[in-house]
């Protein structure tokens, strides 16, 4: 398949899908595409003749797509920027600790206590992997992801407060796990654990993202207040993204901060440097470009069933690890609100709503499949790809209701 053939077939799936959602499902955009792309792979496997042309075709389309390459260099830059440019700056920085702690501490306890579970999960089932990379299947499933996260909350209708945390930590934590997730690897891969070079790693990534984050929204701040062209203006903002996500990789540093830290920088600038109707397109355009890229991701996520390897023990072992993820989430949020609530007012039942609403997303999947094969690749991508599905349907579904019930 050429570019031209994947892109134009993924786009008419997507809106065929989108539209049977908001016809007669009814569920958020985002859940209703990959619901529908969920069924069609999975009816494709069971019942579909391997040899139609509609079978080829749909495994033929999964094939192609890198999902890992698709996600990570193209729309996670589009997608983080998008959501952090709806972002309050004032009432973020209010909410600043909890969000620092749970994307840090948080992030870390959950990765050993996936890790050290899973470790133990498998030795249970007589499949012993080494306890490195059992960790780092921790790091990379442990941060909650910004997408899901995002395009979920929209229609949850929880108490802002609550949403600025969940979405807060979501947008900020997949840095840190990067960052965790990259050492780990590094010291699987040679035996050898420095805390120089992991604290240099953590200094250049993370907060070489954070200051060149900075530095794009300013800049671009100070290019859209000289001017007042929406068309120009529009066209500057997608130079911040694509330009920015770009030298950022040149520079080893972390993009999904930068586009962060660019979007609530220009999101919140926008008062002072433009004019009401640019306001009002630059807010269009990238709410459309927002929901355009989260069905298409969607959509990808359900395909990927038709490539990712089953195993029955495996799957055994992932139904398992949904519980594992959950109660990591559990503790690595227990443990933060309790050393913060002296301070700091949480709401009602923030323990169990910060929980439920640490989705799991195509970030996760993204760094599975980045995994070499000597690093059990197959097996995690798996696991990976179960406690996923389960996050954004189960989970992603019910966390509205959840609010109501906790509230009443």
């Amino acid at each position: 398949m050429n570019t031209q053939e994947i892109i134009t077939i993924t786009i008419v799936i997507t809106a065929v899908f989108a539209y049977i959602n908001k016809k007669f499902i009814k569920w958020p955009p985002t859940i209703g595409v990959m619901v529908l792309s969920l069924l069609c792979s999975i009816l494709l496997a069971a019942f579909g003749n391997s040899n139609s042309a509609l079978s080829k075709k749909a495994i033929q389309l999964a094939a192609s797509v890198d999902f890992k390459d698709v996600l990570m260099n193209f729309m996670l830059s589009f997608l983080l920027f998008a959501g952090a440019i709806h972002i309050d700056a004032n009432a973020l920085r209010k909410e600043r600790w909890p969000i620092i702690l749970l994307a840090t501490a948080g992030t870390l306890i959950s990765t050993f206590l996936v890790g050290g579970m899973v470790y133990g999960l498998f030795t249970l089932f007589n499949s012993p992997v080494p306890f490195i990379y059992c960790l780092l299947f921790g790091a990379l499933i442990s941060p909650t992801d910004p997408i899901a996260v995002l395009a979920i909350l929209k229609e949850a209708k929880i108490p802002p407060s609550l949403e600025l945390k969940i979405s807060g930590e979501s947008l900020f934590n997949d840095g840190i796990a990067v960052v965790i997730f990259i050492s780990i690897a590094e010291i699987a891969a040679s035996g050898n654990f420095s805390p120089t070079a992991v604290g240099h790693l953590f200094l250049q990534e993370a907060v070489g993202g954070l200051l060149f984050g900075a530095v794009l929204g300013y800049a671009g701040f100070w290019a859209l207040r000289s001017i007042d062209d929406y068309k120009v203006e529009v066209l500057i903002t997608l130079a911040i993204v694509m330009g920015g996500y770009y030298f950022a990789g040149l520079l080893h540093i972390s993009g999904p901060l930068a586009m962060v830290v660019a979007g609530i920088i220009t999101g919140n600038k926008r008062q002072e440097g433009m004019s009401d109707v640019t306001r009002d397109y630059l807010d269009k355009f990238w709410e459309l470009v927002d929901e355009i890229l989260n069905a298409v991701l969607f959509l990808l996520i359900g395909l990927e069933m038709l490539v990712v390897k089953t195993n029955t023990t495996i799957l055994a072992i992932g139904l398992i690890v949904i519980l594992i993820v959950l109660l990591a989430r559990w503790v690595s949020v227990f443990i933060p609100v309790s050393l913060l609530r002296y301070k700091i007012k949480f709401e009602k039942n923030a323990v169990a709503m910060l929980t439920w609403g640490g989705l799991r997303g195509g970030l996760s999947v993204a760094m599975a499949l980045s995994l070499g094969g000597n690093m059990y690749r197959d097996e995690f991508v798996l696991i990976t790809y179960i406690v996923v599905v389960f996050s954004i349907l189960v989970q992603g579904l019910t966390i509205g209701k959840l609010a109501k019930r906790l509230q009443a």
